[in-house]
């Protein structure tokens, strides 16, 4: 079963004084004025045959400001996962 939003402490608030970190801020701020597009990637993400056991997939937001920040930074899906890890402004 897939969320298509956590209600946490977002990941997504911690931006670098950078010119990289000001587009990620604004791109940010867009998702956030845009909740419809959640519904549409959960959809895509959801398989009628997927059993509802095991560990919760990411929720729908963060798979689109991944897939997002992949295309943006034109990151391969290695660079991504380093750079989710290493910078708390991709995260």
């Amino acid at each position: 079963m897939r969320q298509e939003r956590t209600v946490q402490a977002s990941i997504f608030d911690v931006f670098a004084t950078h010119e990289i970190g000001h587009e990620l801020k604004a791109m940010s701020q867009w998702l956030d004025e845009h909740h419809d597009l959640l519904g549409l990637v959960a959809r895509d993400l959801v398989r009628c045959s997927v059993r509802a056991t095991g560990r919760q997939g990411l929720p729908a937001e963060a798979v689109l400001r991944c897939a997002l920040l992949k295309q943006y930074r034109q990151l391969t899906y290695q660079e991504l996962a380093f750079h989710l890890e290493d910078s708390a402004s991709f995260r």
